[in-house]
């Protein structure tokens, strides 16, 4: 069989790389609409995933823009790491985070403190609420569930483009 047949332009890596990208972008636009215009304020592990959202679209748009397959192999590996320390911090969230009283020195807490995000830009990074307070849904699914499922399928792209680049 032709192998033109499966390599079509349309799912290129550099393609899904950059629509993980926007995706990721577009996730943590909705966060900070969630905060200003719902009153959803985020606690120390919703500001984490933005953060590992960030990281995506910085990892997603570097292997977009220069392409190469040493490139779009590493980047989509990291964006696999990235989207399953993601994944996990969104279910520590709801499994175990929401139910304390208190987030505050919790490893989520430390990494977005050492980061000084909070500081440097706190319309974004600044935690605002405890864990169980930060425990809301979004159409009757817990918001952090809607994170995990991203991840998820940010995580899946990133194992196809690297299993495509790698050819």
């Amino acid at each position: 069989m032709d192998s033109r047949l499966h390599r079509s332009p349309a799912t290129s890596p550099r393609k899904v790389l950059a629509l993980v990208a926007l995706a990721s972008l577009a996730a943590v636009g909705f966060a900070l609409f969630a905060q200003y215009k719902l009153d959803m304020q985020p606690c120390p592990w919703c500001i984490l995933q933005r953060v590992q959202f960030l990281l995506i679209a910085i990892l997603a748009g570097l292997g977009a823009l220069i392409g190469g397959r040493v490139i779009t192999v590493l980047s989509s590996l990291l964006i696999v790491a990235t989207s399953a320390s993601g994944a996990a911090s969104a279910w520590y969230q709801h499994f175990v985070a929401a139910k304390t009283s208190s987030c505050n020195l919790t490893l989520a807490d430390r990494i977005v403190s050492s980061l000084h995000l909070d500081t440097a830009l706190p319309a974004a990074f600044e935690v605002r609420a405890s864990c169980a307070d930060a425990a809301t849904k979004l159409v009757g699914v817990p918001f952090e569930f809607w994170s995990l499922a991203l991840f998820v399928v940010l995580g899946l792209a990133g194992l196809w483009c690297a299993l495509r680049a790698r050819g």
